[in-house]
């Protein structure tokens, strides 16, 4: 509840603060987790509760000085603890709920545990030598198109470009196309980025030459094709992010799939049910 916890940290006064000093303090040698560092009606907050709470506070809220951070943990605690006393026995919404939330946190642990151990420096390089070891330098081409509505168009910008036009000057006045404006650069691109038809016509340039009027979906488009140039194979650095979800990926699948496959499941009520009780029941109605 950062609120909570925000308003006692802005409200806190220096005189507070003072007082909150000068009480006496525990022996840190002597604390652990299960040290009481506070009572409500009997009911005990402990230090391992302090701790837990700030894991789970925004960050600019656990970067405060702990000296401001301390008290206003513990009165988070406090006021939790008695408007939790003052709600009652606990309704059947909030007893689920802590019950999934535990759930939750116990199956982040083993996911944690399962991705730790797939996830090293070996499994980072052997997935990378499997994925790019072997891989041959990539084709990029650097190319500029003007992008007419008609194939006549197109061909009467063909013949200009091909007597010696500015390719750019005329991909400004005629372009209907986005990359008008720019001369018509397109920029570095590799297979796949670009339309077939369009692929098709750029890699059978040669740099410098210009193609016959191109039809996509898009309209006609006259191609010089600029420079051509090889893309080595990423290196492992740059490509770690990537191949570390794969990692991550395939070891949380396998593994959810072998305690699956060891564990005993019934979904025969489950398969049974109609999905419009998800709109019919009322988690906390007698």
């Amino acid at each position: 509840m950062p609120n909570l916890l925000s308003k006692r940290l802005t409200f806190l006064s220096a005189a507070a603060f003072a007082v909150t000093m000068m009480q006496p303090a525990m022996a840190e040698d002597a604390l652990t987790a299960d040290s009481v560092v506070a009572t409500v009606n009997g009911s005990e907050i402990t230090l391992g509760h302090v701790l837990q709470t700030r894991q789970s506070l925004p960050q600019q809220y656990q970067q405060l000085p702990v000296e401001v951070l301390l008290p206003g943990l513990i009165d988070q605690l406090v006021q939790q603890t008695v408007l939790s006393q003052a709600a009652g026995e606990a309704p059947k919404s909030v007893t689920l709920a802590m019950e999934n939330h535990e759930r939750t946190l116990l199956a982040g642990l083993a996911l944690d545990a399962v991705i730790a151990e797939a996830v090293t420096d070996a499994a980072l390089q052997a997935a990378y030598d499997a994925s790019y070891g072997a891989a041959e330098p990539a084709q990029e081409y650097n190319a500029s198109h003007i992008l007419v509505e008609d194939e006549d168009t197109a061909k009467d910008l063909t013949k200009q470009a091909r007597e010696g036009a500015d390719f750019a000057e005329l991909a400004k006045a005629s372009s209907t196309g986005p990359s008008g404006p720019n001369g018509g650069e397109l920029g570095w691109f590799g297979a796949g980025m670009m339309v077939p038809p369009f692929e098709e016509a750029t890699f059978a340039l040669e740099p410098g030459a210009i193609s016959d009027p191109v039809q996509t979906q898009f309209g006609w488009h006259v191609i010089k094709l600029n420079e051509v140039r090889e893309q080595p194979a990423p290196t492992l650095d740059e490509v770690r992010g990537e191949l570390t979800a794969q990692l991550q990926q395939q070891a949380i699948e396998a593994r959810i799939a072998e305690l699956t496959a060891g564990a005993t499941i019934d979904r025969s009520a489950a398969d049974a049910l109609d999905p419009a009780l998800l709109n019919s029941i009322t988690l906390d109605a007698e």
